[in-house]
């Protein structure tokens, strides 16, 4: 059973068309990296599947359960959208953390909202609370940040300020985590901090789509590769069949200017 069944996703933003069909699965513990050159669909993808857009036709399933279905066409509530969305972690370009609150407050957000709506937070409030703390306090660790729990964002460099979104993601346990070219908003010697972070992650068994440029990194830490190229998959498989022996013309032709660059 697949844990994400993505189907024919097409998406267009007035008269352009960015996405035209798109469709993929996953199954649970996959690391897929998906690449391709600026203007591809990968960023308009990912926001589609986690709701940050809605797809005009498609389908996208999670757990067999289809939580999208373009040709339904009941509104779909707020508080409906944010249940969807409960599926993903997503770790964004730029960290998007909140300046007025410290390291742990910043990842005990979210989760402490969500309790406030189950029935039995009031009468368990200091337990719940506690618990997570404890659990952000141990996810914070696992990135590297226990000494940093009391600091705010402006007193952190860019690669720990990402390192708090990740954290942030992880807190809310999604089914799936995403990351949306999570080192483009860092300097070169920031980069591979992250990169070691989201390599420790992929053998956890947790379930990662990563949109990259990086393309040593994406060899090195995915099962699958999807390469993108205006509007569609163009090719998918290994990382050995996309990016060291790709079939599609203007597959190879991406690979051969990157390799030129580097």
């Amino acid at each position: 059973m697949s844990i994400l069944k993505v189907e024919n996703i097409h998406k267009k933003f007035g008269r352009t068309e960015v996405l035209k069909g798109v469709g993929f699965e996953m199954e649970k513990g996959e690391v897929l990296s998906i690449l391709g050159s600026s203007g591809s669909g990968k960023t308009t993808l990912l926001r589609c599947i986690n709701f940050l857009e809605k797809a005009d036709i498609g389908r996208i399933s999670v757990d067999d359960n289809v939580i999208f279905d373009a040709s339904d066409k009941s509104k779909i509530t707020s508080a409906q959208i944010r249940k969807v969305q409960l599926n993903f972690g997503m770790v964004f370009q730029s960290f998007n953390l909140f300046p007025q609150y410290n390291v742990i407050e910043n990842v005990t957000l979210a989760p402490k909202l969500l309790a406030k709506e189950k029935d039995s937070y009031s009468a368990n409030k200091k337990d719940i609370i506690n618990q997570i703390e404890a659990e952000a306090t141990e996810i914070l660790a696992k990135v590297g940040l226990s000494d940093k729990l009391a600091n705010y964002p402006c007193q952190l460099s860019g690669g720990q300020q990402q390192r708090v979104s990740i954290a942030r993601a992880l807190a809310l346990k999604p089914k799936i985590l995403f990351f949306d070219e999570p080192t483009s908003a860092l300097d070169p010697e920031l980069t591979g901090e992250i990169l070691k972070v989201i390599k420790n992650l992929a053998t956890q068994n947790i379930t990662m789509v990563i949109v990259t440029h990086e393309i040593g990194f994406a060899r090195n830490v995915s099962d699958r590769i999807i390469f993108m190229d205006n509007g569609i998959i163009a090719e998918t498989g290994t990382p050995e069949e996309v990016i060291d022996n790709p079939k599609n013309e203007r597959t190879k032709a991406f690979f051969n200017l990157i390799s030129q660059k580097e």
